[in-house]
């Protein structure tokens, strides 16, 4: 069975700086491709970022962009969102995803 557990998530101010993970396992993880979304409260779930296999390749959203970075440690079955500059408008349940198979989240409170 394929498992996505999220963490780090957690209340920070603006300006600041998170690390969200990725735990994977029930799948050959360095075969496929990654991803991260977020959901904020009354609307609809977003891509974040996504990262090849091979960590070779990655795409962020227009509202991310120069701010956060996805990586990946493949002998870790781990995937990573650096997440600087933080903005309220991040606040959001941050989930990561691989194929149609989700984590449970970790909640991102960005907030003074």
């Amino acid at each position: 069975q394929v498992q996505l557990v999220e963490s780090g998530g957690g209340l920070v101010q603006p300006g600041g700086s998170l690390r969200l993970s990725c735990a994977a396992s029930g799948f050959t993880f360095s075969r496929y491709a990654m991803s991260w979304y977020r959901q904020a409260p009354g609307k609809e779930r977003e891509l974040v970022a996504r990262i090849t296999s091979a960590g070779g390749i990655t795409n962020y959203a227009d509202f991310v962009k120069g701010r956060f970075t996805i990586s990946r440690d493949n002998a870790k079955n781990t995937v990573y969102l650096q997440m600087n500059s933080l903005k309220p408008e991040d606040t959001a349940v941050y989930y990561c995803n691989y194929l149609m198979s989700w984590g449970q989240g970790t909640q991102v409170t960005v907030s003074s």
